[in-house]
C-alpha cells in the first residue's frame, strides 16, 4: 500500500477516535445541561445527531477493515459532516450564543492539518456559513428564571471548558497527526534515496557489462598470442618458462570465465539460467567455487542450516557471497569464518575475519558507495552492491566489530524470496 494511502489511514483512525471522544462529550454535556441545570433541551433530535455520529463511525470502521486506498476526499466528506453534526447540536442549543460553538474552530484546524488548502478553504467556508446561520436561526435554550448574572457566569464557564477542551483535542490530536505525517515524509525520503541508490546500481552494471564486452578482444589477443609462444621452440626447450605460459593461459582462460560471467548475468533474464538446488548445497557449492582461487591460511565453515529448504541457484546470490569472502580475506588474510544458520523463515550468513574492524563513521554509513578503508579509486562499491542486492530479496544485512579483533557481517534473507525467482537483474 502506497505511503500516501497508509498515512491517510491512520488520519482517518484519528477522525474516528475524536467523534467517539464528540460523542462522549455531548451525551455528557446533553445529561448535565438538561438534569443537572434544569435547562430543557430538545433530546430526541440531539440524541438522533448522536445516533448518527455513531452510525457514521462504525461505517468508517468498516471502511478501514477494506483494503483499498483512501484519498484526500474521503477525509473531507468526514470533516464536513463533522461539522454539519456540530452545527446541528448548536442550533438546537442556543445557536451562536452557546460557548462550544468554539468547536467550529478544532474542525478546521484538523482541516488545514489533514487537507490540501482548496479543501481547507471550502471546510472554513461551509463552518462559517453555519456560524452566520446560527445567529440568525436557532432554538433558543429554555433558561430558568433567574438571576442573569448567574446566568452570564455560567456561561464564561461554559466557554473556559469549550476553551480547555478545544485546545487539548488541538494538541492531542495534531501532535498524533502531524508524526503520522513525519513517518510519512521520512519514507518518502527513505525512497528517494532507494531510488537513487538504484540508478547508481543500474549505471554501475553498464560500465560493467561495457567494460566487459571492451575486455574481450584484448583477451582473445592476447590468448592467441600466448598459444603461439607455446609452439616456439624457444619457449618450448625451457621447461620453466612453458610452465609460467601453461600458468598465464589458466589466468587468462580464468579471466575470460569472469567476463562471460558478467556478461551473462547482465542479460539473463530472471529465472532464466537457474538451478534449483537446497541452501546447504548451494552454499557449498559456493565455497567450495571460491576457494578453488582463493587461499586463506584458515578457513572455518561452519553450515548447521537444518531443516534444509530448497531454493533457487542465482548467479547474482553467489556474487554476493563472493564480494564478502572477498572483502574478509583481504582485510585478514590468516583466518576467517563462515557461518550457516536458519532462524524460523530465513537464512542467516555470517562471515566473520580477524582484521582491524570497521571504523566508526563506516558502521553508521555501512552500505553506501564509495565508504571503505582501502584508500584506493572505486573501493566501499562490493559491499554497496551486497547491501542493495539482498535489499531487493528483503533482506538486510548488519555489520559489527568483534569485541577482540576483526568484524563480522551477517546476512539474513527470507526463505521464500530465495525459493522463487531470484534476483531482479
Amino acid at each position: 500500500m502506497p505511503m500516501l494511502e497508509m498515512t491517510n489511514r491512520k488520519n482517518l483512525l484519528l477522525l474516528v477516535q475524536l467523534r467517539w471522544l464528540a460523542v462522549i462529550g455531548q451525551i455528557v454535556t446533553i445529561l448535565v445541561v438538561h438534569w443537572g441545570m434544569g435547562i430543557a433541551l430538545p433530546l430526541v433530535p440531539m440524541a438522533a445527531i448522536v445516533l448518527l455520529l455513531i452510525i457514521l463511525n462504525v461505517t468508517t470502521l468498516l471502511r478501514l477493515r477494506d483494503q483499498r486506498g483512501i484519498a484526500h476526499a474521503e477525509l473531507f466528506i468526514e470533516l464536513l459532516l463533522d461539522v454539519a453534526a456540530l452545527t446541528a447540536q448548536l442550533y438546537l442549543s442556543g445557536g451562536a450564543a452557546n460557548p462550544f460553538v468554539l468547536l467550529y474552530v478544532l474542525q478546521i484546524m484538523l482541516g488545514a492539518t489533514l487537507l490540501d488548502t482548496r479543501s481547507t478553504w471550502v471546510l472554513v467556508a461551509f463552518a462559517g456559513v453555519g456560524y452566520l446561520a446560527l445567529m440568525a436561526f436557532n432554538r433558543p435554550l429554555a433558561v430558568p428564571d433567574g438571576d442573569a448574572d448567574a446566568f452570564f457566569a455560567l456561561h464564561v464557564q461554559g466557554s473556559f471548558i469549550a476553551f480547555a477542551l478545544t485546545t487539548c483535542l488541538l494538541v492531542l490530536f495534531i501532535t498524533r497527526i502531524n508524526r503520522n505525517l513525519r513517518e510519512r515524509d521520512a519514507h518518502l525520503a527513505d525512497m528517494h534515496r532507494q531510488a537513487a541508490e538504484e540508478d547508481h546500481i543500474v549505471r554501475i552494471g553498464l560500465l560493467a557489462s561495457g567494460a566487459a564486452h571492451e575486455l574481450g578482444t584484448p583477451l582473445a589477443t592476447l590468448s592467441v598470442i600466448l598459444g603461439d609462444w607455446r609452439r616456439m621452440p624457444v619457449f618450448r626447450k625451457d621447461p620453466e618458462l612453458t610452465q609460467d605460459i601453461v600458468e598465464m593461459q589458466a589466468q587468462l582462460d580464468r579471466c575470460k570465465q569472469i567476463v562471460s560471467g558478467i556478461l551473462i548475468s547482465s542479460g539473463e533474464a530472471r529465472g532464466e539460467g537457474t538451478i534449483r538446488t537446497t541452501v546447504r548445497d548451494f552454499v557449498d557449492a559456493v565455497v567450495l567455487e571460491w576457494r578453488a582461487s582463493r587461499t586463506p591460511a584458515t578457513f572455518d565453515y561452519d553450515n548447521v542450516f537444518a531443516p534444509d529448504a530448497a531454493i533457487i541457484s542465482d548467479a547474482a546470490l553467489k556474487q554476493v557471497l563472493f564480494n564478502l569472502f572477498d572483502n574478509a580475506l583481504e582485510a585478514s588474510p590468516s583466518w576467517m569464518g563462515l557461518s550457516v544458520s536458519r532462524q524460523e523463515d530465513k537464512l542467516v550468513i555470517a562471515v566473520k575475519d580477524a582484521g582491524p574492524g570497521f571504523r566508526p563513521e563506516m558502521l553508521e554509513s555501512f552500505g553506501k558507495p564509495y565508504q571503505s578503508s582501502k584508500n584506493r579509486p572505486g573501493s566501499g562499491l562490493g559491499l554497496f552492491l551486497v547491501v542493495n542486492a539482498v535489499r531487493k530479496l528483503g533482506g538486510m544485512v548488519s555489520a559489527r566489530n568483534n569485541d577482540g579483533r576483526g568484524a563480522a557481517v551477517t546476512l539474513t534473507l527470507p526463505l521464500a524470496a530465495l525459493s522463487g525467482a531470484g534476483f531482479d537483474g
